[in-house]
């Protein structure tokens, strides 16, 4: 009568909708971020984030960074530089300093934003260590290729193995 479905999993690209990880209130943190999962910051960051997820911006957080790249940003403090989001949401205590490119844009009243709201269909979010992956693999595909032209142009004579006549 009752059929059990198994629960989906996300797939490995999928983005994290929840926060995994915490940078607390009367933290300063300077350094990049970048990766899987879902942060909240609640102190003071300052360099630049790279997320396939999640990024809460709480009240009393403060961020300065060129660019902070991440499927879902939420911002409730401040964020001072420029922001690429498929979402992004601007809460009534959030300010933002800094040109946004999105393709969801929500504000509550009270909300700040000084710069350019660019809307996109489309928001892709390169990752460091995803774009580097891609060099290196088409690096790797070019040597292959390389080799195998010059395999083929000069063939390495093989090597006699004893007791056999070379011709």
């Amino acid at each position: 009568m009752f059929k059990k479905t198994p629960a989906p999993t996300p797939s490995p690209s999928a983005p994290v909708e929840r926060v995994t990880s915490v940078l607390g209130p009367g933290i300063n943190w300077t350094g990049n971020l970048g990766g899987k999962g879902g942060i909240r910051i609640e102190g003071t960051f300052e360099g630049e984030i790279a997320i396939r997820g999640l990024v809460v911006i709480g009240e009393t957080g403060r961020l300065t960074c060129k660019m902070l790249k991440a499927n879902n940003v939420i911002v409730a403090g401040a964020v001072k530089g420029s922001i690429t989001a498929e979402k992004l949401e601007i809460r009534s205590t959030g300010r933002v300093w800094g040109d946004v490119v999105t393709t969801a844009f929500s504000t509550e009243e009270g909300a700040f934003l000084r710069g350019q709201v660019r809307m996109e269909e489309h928001v892709e979010i390169k990752l460091e260590d995803e774009t580097a992956k891609e060099k290196s693999d088409a690096d790797s595909a070019e040597t292959q290729s390389d080799d195998a032209e010059n395999a083929s142009e000069n063939p390495i004579p093989a090597r006699p193995v004893k007791g056999q006549k070379v011709a």
